[in-house]
């Protein structure tokens, strides 16, 4: 199996050492492929650390699209091409608070800056890698996305939510158009999943699924492996759900007498 090997991938928002970012980036680069890491802050060199020799890290802020164009070069110039990207970058920032309101409590501000960090990181990154991509007849762009939004909602959650289901037409729209270029872009969307930024209650929403528990970062990460890989060449437009089940329960009781 070819996998990934010898690609060269970008893995944004990977700043955290728990979160799917930067397991994503650990399975790319297990996997044989070269790997950029980014997120806001200056810790992405942490994170580089740990992956070792031949990755390298840079900061941007992808809610910028003149930062992600300059860092679009920066790769290309340390590695001389993109193949694979992984658009992991949204739902927190550090440094930016986000309140929780009702639609008819949310403000201006908040609106934008929930469309900016969860779904333009991603049209702003897919815009700068394409044209080398489709030169070159050749790439796997994986989204991030979530069951909230596409499948499920929670209150208060309007924002995000609107977010994550605009993520689906912009993977879908992106695949049509460049499918005959061997480029397919393809969705992962996560339910509830144990990372250092889970409260309490995401945790025990997690334990209250037909399979009893969160998921983990490496579980979400090992599908955005197969969507990066040559193996998954003809997977194209897809969103595959890593949520233990939940989205599918029809019966939101205890469940211990159903499942």
């Amino acid at each position: 199996m070819a996998g990934v090997l010898d690609r060269v991938a970008l893995v944004t928002g990977a700043g955290s050492a728990e979160g799917i970012g930067f397991a994503t980036a650990k399975a790319l680069a297990a996997g044989g492929a070269r790997v950029a890491l980014t997120s806001t802050t200056k810790r992405i060199f942490e994170r580089l650390e740990t992956l070792g020799e031949g990755h390298a890290a840079f900061t941007a802020d992808l809610t910028s699209a003149k930062e992600t164009d300059e860092l679009i070069r920066a790769v290309k110039a340390n590695f001389g091409r993109i193949d694979i990207v992984v658009n992991n970058a949204g739902m927190v920032q550090q440094g930016i608070e986000f309140r929780s309101s009702r639609i008819e409590k949310i403000t201006d501000e908040d609106w934008q800056r929930h469309l900016a960090l969860n779904v333009t990181t991603a049209f702003n990154v897919i815009r700068a890698v394409l044209p080398p991509m489709q030169k070159r007849e050749f790439g796997r762009i994986v989204n991030v996305s979530s069951v909230t939004g596409p499948l499920v909602v929670n209150p208060r959650s309007a924002g995000y939510s609107s977010a994550k289901a605009a993520m689906t037409g912009l993977t879908r729209t992106t695949a049509i158009e460049n499918a005959s270029r061997n480029i397919t872009c393809n969705a992962v969307l996560p339910g509830w999943i144990a990372t250092a930024s889970s409260s309490k209650d995401e945790i025990l929403a997690g334990k209250a699924t037909p399979t009893k528990r969160p998921g983990s970062a490496s579980e979400v990460a090992a599908a955005c492996l197969f969507l990066a890989s040559e193996e998954a060449s003809y997977i194209n437009g897809a969103m595959l759900v890593v949520d233990g089940g939940n989205s599918i329960v029809e019966y939101k009781g205890a469940g211990d007498d159903w499942y």
